[in-house]
Parts: structure tokens; C-alpha cells; sequence
């Protein structure tokens, strides 16, 4: 099957059924990858049903689903708003998005998303953009990059890090992923060299491709968008997203609390459905990067009923 062998779609079963599909909605993933969780929606879907994708990844582009209710934007899905007007869709009924970097971004080595292989420092999500991590290694100031590591990353080493970058590339430019954990060996702890790797991969990850800014927008867009009844499933990765997330569904906001109105109420976009869902002890063993995943659905609230 073909998500097998580009991506292994995440809590599959659970993120689709959380969208409480109509089998004559409108739906958006704005994760396409290798189409995994798009094909199970259009399973829910009747023949009047309408499912978009979004993806940014031209990789993506060669896993088009050959039906005539889909419909692939291959744009980033911070303008889904934009992209949609131009289909003349105003208001959908369901919102999936998987956040993580696909298996196939991972296992292509010349992307330089993994730290297993040696490759260009590249990590760039949309391969047309035009900040790529050499651009952030080799052309960000000392204190940037100190700031890259340390809030995306929550490395304790990050001034240390962006220290030894800075020295190292006045001597010449570093264009590899080995140069790069060459230069930041001396800041690896034993027994969790692996670990970090992984947190230094992500920091410049979430910085090339701008994932938390992209993120909020998209967020941002999801109550205007959204039919009252209708239902976001998202699945995030790491804190900061799933703190986002999270604050967004019980807020409509990422920072302080809605006002009150006279009698004490507050107006908020979305009420939760369910509590936090997390992958099975068999679904992370059939497929290890579902460890870190975590799934929350909201429903918009309708305030004719409010």
C-alpha cells in the first residue's frame, strides 16, 4: 500500500473518527503526506462528500488519490483560508492535521531531516523555499541561534552550541549534518548522544520551515472556517505544538485568558471532545515514530444553541 511505503498514517482509525464525519461534507487534511489518512476519509465520504489536501512537499504530489471528491492544494497550510476561496469554499466541516515530518522526509537522506544519515544541512519542508539549516547554521547571529536551540529545542547546552558554530564556521562554511555533530560533540552526554541529536534536528527543523508561526496561523483560521458542529483532529508532536494546540481548543487564544462578560461568562470558539488520546502500546511497536504523538479533537461551538 502506498502510506506504507511513504508514511504509516498516526492513530489512523481515531483522529478520522473524531471528525464525526457527514457523508456529505466538506473536509480539509492539511497534512496530505502519502495520503493515509485521506483515503480514510473519503471512505466515510458519500458521493456528494468533498475532501481537500494541502501539502507543500512536491514529494507529496506523486500520492494524487485518483477520485473525483479530492482535491490536492499543493500549498503550505498556513493560507488555507486563501487556497480554499479559490475552490469557492468558505466554510467546511472538519479540519485533520498530522504535524509530524512524514517517515518518507525522514528516510530520503539527501533532506537531511534524520540524523542517521550524512547529508546537506538542508531540512527544508517545501523544497523551493529559500531558508534552508545552512542558512541557519551558517548565516544567523550567535545569539539566534542560541535562541533557536533553546526554545524549540529546550536544549540546556544551547549557548554552548551557538558558541562553537560561530567559531567553527569563521575557519570555513558548514555545509553537512556530520560537520555539524562533529562541531557539537563536545556538548553530547553520554549515553544520550542519540537524544540530543534529536532535539538539535528539531530546533532547526521548527526554525527553517517557521512549523510554530505556521502553526498559529493556521490555528487562527480553523473558527472562521469551520461550520458550527464542525470538528478539528490534530495530532502534535512535541510540546510546544500540542501546548498550542491545547491552549487554542480551551481559550481561542495562545496567551491569557478570554474576557468575561457581565455574569461571568466567557465566549470561547470550541468546546473539547474527549480527553488527550495517545497512541496504543501495539501501534508504537508496529510503528516507533507514534510514540510522541498526541491527538486532540474539538467541536466549533455553535452559538445559535449556546
Amino acid at each position: 500500500m502506498m502510506e506504507n511505503s511513504y508514511h504509516t498514517p498516526v492513530l489512523l482509525k481515531e483522529t478520522v473518527e473524531g471528525l464525526n464525519i457527514k457523508p456529505d461534507g466538506i473536509y480539509v487534511d492539511v497534512t496530505f503526506g502519502g495520503g493515509g489518512h485521506s483515503k480514510e476519509i473519503l471512505s466515510h465520504l458519500g458521493p456528494k462528500g468533498k475532501l481537500f489536501g494541502f501539502d507543500q512537499d512536491q514529494d507529496a504530489q506523486d500520492n494524487v488519490l485518483d477520485d473525483d471528491r479530492f482535491e490536492l492544494i499543493p500549498q503550505n497550510f498556513r493560507f488555507i483560508k486563501r487556497f480554499l476561496r479559490f475552490y469557492n469554499i468558505k466554510k467546511v466541516d472538519g479540519i485533520l492535521g498530522d504535524f509530524g515530518v512524514s517517515s518518507h522526509q525522514f528516510d530520503v537522506a539527501e533532506r537531511g531531516f534524520s540524523t542517521r544519515f550524512e547529508a546537506d544541512l538542508d531540512m527544508r519542508m517545501n523544497q523551493n523555499a529559500p531558508l534552508s539549516a545552512y542558512e541557519v547554521i551558517n548565516t544567523y547571529e550567535e545569539q539566534a541561534i542560541r535562541q533557536v536551540f533553546w526554545q524549540y529545542g529546550e536544549l540546556r547546552s544551547a549557548p554552548k552550541m551557538a558558541k562553537l558554530i560561530v567559531e567553527a564556521r569563521k575557519e570555513a562554511p558548514i555545509k553537512t549534518s556530520n560537520q555539524l555533530k562533529e562541531i557539537l560533540e563536545p556538548c553530547l552526554l553520554k549515553r544520550k548522544e542519540h537524544k540530543i541529536h534529536a532535539q538539535i534536528y528539531q530546533a532547526i527543523r521548527i526554525e527553517v520551515n517557521q512549523e510554530i508561526q505556521v502553526l498559529k496561523d493556521f490555528l487562527e483560521q480553523t473558527n472562521e472556517l469551520l461550520n458550527p458542529g464542525g470538528r478539528i483532529s490534530l495530532i502534535s508532536y512535541h510540546s510546544l505544538e500540542d501546548r498550542l494546540v491545547k491552549r487554542y481548543i480551551r481559550n481561542g487564544m495562545f496567551e491569557g485568558e478570554p474576557e468575561k462578560d457581565l455574569f461571568g461568562r466567557v465566549s470561547v470558539p470550541f468546546k473539547k471532545v474527549g480527553g488527550l488520546i495517545v497512541p496504543s502500546n501495539e501501534e508504537i511497536a508496529l510503528n516507533s515514530r507514534a510514540r510522541s504523538a498526541k491527538l486532540r479533537i474539538a467541536e466549533k461551538i455553535d452559538e445559535t444553541n449556546a
